[in-house]
């Protein structure tokens, strides 16, 4: 069973930066496929970046070119780097685990889930 930690969120102002860590214990099968997600209060979770078991990623279009997703295995650490934040990127920032693309790709259906990291973003 895999264990995710996220760390990392705060106040930022506007345009802003910030890098969110998620911390991965526990068993991690090689075929492990991660991403970030978040949920803004009265809204429903959305993707915002995955990356894959050959270390492609992908993105959302809202945050493409602004946010980076890594892996640093010998850390065993997700990161989100977010650059140029806007106000409408403010929300609990998810990360998440699973051996299937197919679940992990659609916002809420990853097996795996850590407890959140709080992002505010002031304009």
């Amino acid at each position: 069973q895999v264990q995710l930690q996220e760390s990392g969120g705060g106040l930022v102002q506007a345009g802003g930066s910030l890098r969110l860590s998620c911390k991965v214990s526990g068993y991690t099968d090689p075929r492990t496929f991660m991403g970030w997600f978040r949920q803004a209060p009265g809204k429903e979770r959305e993707g915002v970046a995955w990356i894959d078991v050959d270390v492609s990623t992908s993105y959302a279009h809202s945050v493409k070119d602004r946010f980076a997703i890594s892996l640093d295995n010998a850390k065993s650490t997700l990161y989100l780097e977010m650059n140029s934040l806007k106000a409408e990127d403010s929300a609990m920032y998810h990360c998440a685990a699973d051996t299937s693309w197919g679940r992990i790709s659609r916002a809420g259906q990853a097996n795996n889930w850590g407890q959140g990291s709080k992002v505010t973003v002031s304009s």
